[in-house]
């Protein structure tokens, strides 16, 4: 067996069974044993890329076997490499790894993994994900291959080298309108969700803003002392109620941006609806006693704990279905139905833009496009007085 030289290391390649068989010589180990790694294949020149690959692996420092897999891949990095993630972000993720990642590429081989591999796989998923959630799944093999990167089991990361494809047409955001928004907030009387929907009907607030929602930011105008003091300190026996919206169900705790902290007056219905879920709260405090769980949270299950966003969405459902405008319907939608609301009947953008808590208009104009009517009607008015309206002309 002749020997040669790949690399800085001495290897072997020498007929086994019906092909051949190569090896590259690492000394020998604490225990005087010779230590080799071996590849095969059916040719010399095919056995002599792989020990090539080796080669390239060991001088980079990949510490990897041939049998770890993407699963096990993507398994670690879900297990170890998301301590800073919320807990809803951990589920999210592996829920998407669990669903789409494992079942597709799970069995190959990390080392063999090649951006063909990845390209297939996106474009088969390409016909039942939206182009969001493809991007989604995407990210998370991205992120598991990078984890493996950083941890020298893996010498690149294919995955970064797809273009994410364009998914199918996810179904777009919609509003309610006027008629539609008084038929939710009728349903939801019933429901222990009632407050919650009323708040972000009329104040445009982010679900995950709501969620977060605490008593001691929730305060009311108290004449006698000309200030604002937290319903916690004063109760509800007062005219004016405003919220600081300072907090989101997010990583940090922390709203979307730090433009997104702002500080809403209530309107008569929302204050209304408050006062009467901080009265059902206080009596379910009492009525479970020792397993409420003290969070000082607004809206909570029914032990004080946080409410989790699949649950609001389940119970948002229930009550669009039963305001007979369908089940197809999300909390985040009562968002786009504020902003749809104010800008019909006259609001200014600038305005919309400062109570949704964005940056600037032009985030108001992209995200809610369909919701805004238009705001720039002197020209066109102008034009029917001078020309006249094309429906009164005849043919």
């Amino acid at each position: 067996m002749a020997k040669i030289l790949i690399g800085k290391y001495e290897a072997t390649i020498y007929p086994e069974g019906d092909g051949y068989t190569g090896a590259i010589s690492l000394g020998f180990g604490p225990d005087g044993k010779r230590q080799r790694v071996k590849r095969k294949g059916k040719t010399k020149a095919e056995v002599k890329a792989k020990l090539i690959k080796v080669a390239q692996e060991l001088e980079a420092g990949v510490k990897s076997s041939e049998n770890y897999t993407v699963r096990e891949a993507v398994e670690d990095w879900l297990s170890r490499g998301l301590k800073d993630r919320s807990g809803g972000t951990v589920a999210k993720l592996r829920s998407l790894a669990e669903t789409h990642v494992i079942p597709g590429l799970g069995k190959e081989k990390l080392q063999r993994l090649r951006a063909d591999h990845v390209e297939e796989w996106l474009d088969k998923l390409s016909h039942e994900l939206a182009t969001r959630s493809l991007a989604e799944v995407h990210a998370v093999l991205k992120r598991a291959i990078r984890h493996a990167q950083a941890r020298d089991l893996v010498l690149r990361n294919v995955a970064e080298l797809v273009v994410t494809p364009k998914g199918r047409r996810g179904r777009p955001s919609r509003a309610l309108g006027q008629q539609q928004a008084d038929a939710v907030l009728k349903a939801a009387e019933s429901s222990d969700l009632h407050a919650y929907v009323v708040l972000s009907l009329t104040t445009g607030i982010r679900t995950e803003e709501a969620r977060a929602l605490r008593w001691d930011h929730v305060v009311a105008w108290v004449k006698s002392r000309r200030s604002w003091r937290p319903v916690t300190e004063v109760g509800f026996a007062h005219e004016r109620f405003t919220i600081y919206v300072w907090r989101a169900d997010r990583v940090g705790g922390d709203t979307k941006t730090r433009k997104s902290r702002r500080t809403l007056e209530l309107p008569q219905l929302a204050a209304n609806a408050l006062r009467g879920h901080h009265a059902k709260q206080v009596a379910l405090r009492k009525e479970v006693g020792e397993v409420w769980e003290d969070s000082g949270l607004v809206f909570t299950t029914d032990t004080g704990g946080p409410l989790d966003a699949g649950r609001v969405r389940r119970s948002f459902r229930k009550i669009t279905a039963q305001a007979g405008v369908g089940k197809n319907w999300t909390p985040r939608e009562l968002r786009h139905s504020f902003v749809s609301i104010m800008s019909d009947h006259g609001v200014s953008i600038e305005t919309i833009a400062d109570l949704v808590g964005h940056s600037g208009t032009s985030v108001t104009e992209e995200v809610y496009r369909h919701q805004l009517k238009p705001v720039i009607t002197k020209g066109a008015e102008t034009m029917n007085a001078i020309f006249g309206d094309s429906t009164e002309q005849s043919d």
